[in-house]
């Protein structure tokens, strides 16, 4: 996917991945193993760094939380 579509426009930034990521992750992009190695661990770290966040909305914007929770779990 490349940077500035439709689907990631770059005015809004990225979400957990950037694009280049996403492709890294996704297994579309060949990388060298320790860099593919380095890309997870950095997605690691802002997986605990969402957890952070998540304990806030919780707390102070449960409607925002509702959202993320919507688009992010399936509920089937």
């Amino acid at each position: 996917m490349a940077e500035g579509s439709e689907d990631d426009p770059p005015s809004f930034g990225r979400a957990l991945f950037t694009p280049r990521e996403r492709e890294i992750l996704g297994r579309e992009a060949t990388v060298k193993d320790n860099y593919r190695y380095k890309v997870e661990s950095v997605a690691r770290r802002r997986v605990a760094l969402l957890e952070k966040d998540i304990e806030v909305l919780r707390e102070h914007y449960p409607e925002l939380l509702a959202e993320i929770e919507d688009a992010v779990c399936d509920e089937s």
